[in-house]
């Protein structure tokens, strides 16, 4: 079971990650404007968000790597 739990957390890390990156690339940039996630609402929150998960992505990878 712990090793599905670091595997669905690794997994929810990409798409948090995915989407803030892809928000804060694609709503600096006028002509891109509206093909990013959220608009490019808050560059702040989308940089915090992005680095919260490249961090949970990094303790749930150390993690499984342990347990195996």
């Amino acid at each position: 079971m712990p090793k599905a739990l670091c595997i669905t957390a690794l997994v929810i890390s990409f798409i948090v990650l995915l989407f803030f990156a892809l928000d804060l690339v694609l709503g600096s940039m006028e002509a891109t404007r509206t093909l990013a996630p959220f608009r490019g609402a808050n560059k702040i929150m989308d940089l915090i968000f992005a680095v919260c998960a490249f961090g949970l992505g990094l303790m749930s990878w150390k993690t499984y790597r342990e347990q195996v």
